[in-house]
């Protein structure tokens, strides 16, 4: 009987889920991005940044070679990043940006909270 209930429960979540809040959109997106960030996809986490259209070459490039610093930093200083993992988001709203929680997941078991400021551009979250 407790298994049916279960199901049933299961079933009712599944087929009663909605859109997403906008908490779990921003969430879902500054994950993405880190995570893309720690496989060495640089270019979607630098595109994933707010407000860089009409920033110079030479300034990408900055940004760029800085992100593969941080990396190689985290590989020297702890083997490495496993994952990032968001925890929860909370709405700055005198700011006007989501502020998003990650763990970030070391390879040397370490663990570390990070917070990633987030803005809504034009439907898509980005980071600030």
């Amino acid at each position: 009987m407790r298994r049916i209930l279960l199901l049933l429960m299961a079933i009712g979540l599944v087929s009663c889920g909605g859109a997403e809040s906008p908490e779990e959109a921003a969430m879902k997106a500054a994950e993405e991005y880190y995570n893309g960030l720690k496989d060495g996809d640089y270019e979607a986490f630098l595109a994933g940044r707010a407000d860089m259209e009409g920033m110079p070459a030479s300034f990408n490039e900055q940004l760029l070679v800085a992100y593969k610093q941080f990396v190689r930093q985290q590989e020297e200083a702890h083997v490495g990043i496993t994952s990032f993992t968001a925890s929860r988001a909370q709405m700055d709203s005198a700011l006007q940006m989501m502020q998003v929680f990650l763990m970030v997941n070391y390879a040397d078991s370490t663990q570390e909270e990070i917070v990633v400021p987030m803005v809504e551009c034009q439907g898509e979250w980005k980071m600030k």
